[in-house]
């Protein structure tokens, strides 16, 4: 009995003991060491201040950075992929993954800009009931289709504006046969038919569908990539008012914008920033793209935000830390300012992932202004240290003083600009 008491004890102290070990300082320090580090050219980052070294290989890809510190700290030297061995007392301890990337610099917005969007083919938003002798009936309804579907295509003609509609309408209708239907629904295409009808009182013969081919808003430019001309901005997807889908595109442009007013938001209700779009001839850039992380093409125009107009350094999502930073935006007229925000926090991603960032209003003067972040601000470039960390894009309808973000690496994943692959490309470089 007393034999199985002394086990218990001492099991009880072992465990304690093992326990304590882990809070450490050194092996706690041990286990923070990460097992990869990624950085981009001519960028520092400390490693641990443990007592452990390492020596820099031959035409390797990092060296080890000197700062007069007691600290291990590296530097990327050239774009690839090494790995690095950590060694204490000419023991090795740990084995850590080296990935330097392309020097890479973009502009950011800050800008308001005007979004004009073409759809793919003409999106169905409604059910329209025709009064005919027979009874009220949708020949759309009928056939299967539903709000949300695109017709792409019609009697084996491409559809790309109402006015393509028509045409196939009343020519079907005078001479009583149907329309054979190419529809897209969730990304895979049906075929159906369709016979136009005319109400009773009406000359005109219709498919019971309303129908649209295009949208419009606001929001702000992200950045831009100086030499390709590629931009980024809104940070998330453009949805169809009616139906709540993302709007598949054809094409579109962005034009030049000037915020008229603001509708300062409240608990409850969102702000929103008003604004009235250029001319048709100040068109800035095309519209490739609309993806749950904005919208994206090449600008055909210079844009300034006269404040930070120079090319900066991006910061990767495992880089952004809690604390203070800057947002820029326009609140009235055309002028791009600079704000103060708050990164409450932040989520390392290592796959495209949008809501990565909380973020939080700390600018009297903006507070005062639209209450926090309101409808518009959407795309307002994030910067941290003198980096672009990211894009502001939604608010929290509680707390319009807070809301969400992007981190900028799947922005410009999405722009055509992925860091990653640049890094690999430079490794089958050497390699061949």
């Amino acid at each position: 009995m007393k034999l199985d008491l002394i086990r218990k004890i001492v099991g009880l102290i072992l465990l304690v003991l093992l326990i304590g070990v882990g809070f450490l300082k050194p092996i706690q320090e041990y286990v923070s060491i990460p097992k990869e580090i990624t950085l981009f050219e001519g960028q520092e980052a400390n490693v641990t201040s443990l007592p452990v070294f390492s020596q820099t290989k031959e035409n390797a890809i990092y060296s080890i950075a000197e700062n007069g510190e007691k600290t291990l700290s590296i530097k990327g030297e050239e774009s690839g992929e090494e790995n690095m061995l950590l060694e204490m007392a000419d023991f090795p301890v740990k084995n850590v993954d080296i990935k330097i990337l392309p020097d890479l610099k973009i502009i950011p917005g800050g800008q308001s800009i005007g979004v004009k969007l073409n759809t793919l083919g003409v999106l169905v938003v409604g059910h329209h009931l025709i009064e005919t002798k027979q009874g009220p009936k949708s020949p759309g309804e009928d056939a299967g289709i539903k709000v949300g579907d695109i017709i792409m295509e019609i009697n084996n003609e491409p559809i790309q504006q109402m006015s393509d509609v028509t045409e196939f309408v009343e020519e079907a209708g005078k001479n009583g046969k149907v329309l054979k239907l190419i529809v897209m629904r969730d990304e895979k295409k049906f075929e159906t038919e369709l016979k136009p009808i005319k109400a009773k009182s009406e000359e005109k013969y219709r498919m019971g569908l309303f129908i649209r081919d295009s949208a419009a808003g606001i929001g702000t430019m992200t950045f831009y990539h100086p030499g390709s001309k590629k931009y980024g901005a809104l940070g998330h997807v453009i949805s169809d008012m009616d139906t709540k889908k993302p709007i598949v595109v054809h094409d579109g442009q962005i034009v030049r914008s000037t915020v008229t007013s603001i509708e300062k938001g409240a608990n409850g209700s969102p702000g929103e920033k008003l604004a009235r779009f250029s001319n048709e001839k100040d068109i800035i850039g095309n519209i490739k793209t609309n993806s749950p992380f904005g919208i994206f093409g090449e600008l055909s125009k210079g844009i300034k935000n006269g404040i930070m107009d120079t090319p900066l350094p991006i910061a990767l999502s495992s880089e952004v830390k809690e604390g203070p930073a800057k947002i820029l935006t326009v609140v009235g007229g055309d002028k791009v300012q600079e704000f103060d925000v708050e990164v409450v926090s932040s989520v390392p991603q290592k796959f495209p992932a949008t809501k990565g960032l909380v973020i939080k209003i700390s600018d009297p003067a903006l507070l005062e202004k639209t209450g926090g972040i309101v409808q518009g601000m959407s795309g307002s470039p994030i910067i941290q240290d003198g980096k672009i960390i990211g894009a502001v894009t939604h608010v929290f309808v509680n707390d319009p003083t807070s809301g969400y973000g992007v981190h900028i690496e799947w922005m410009l994943n999405e722009a055509g600009i992925n860091i990653y692959a640049d890094s690999a490309k430079e490794e089958d470089k050497k390699a061949s």
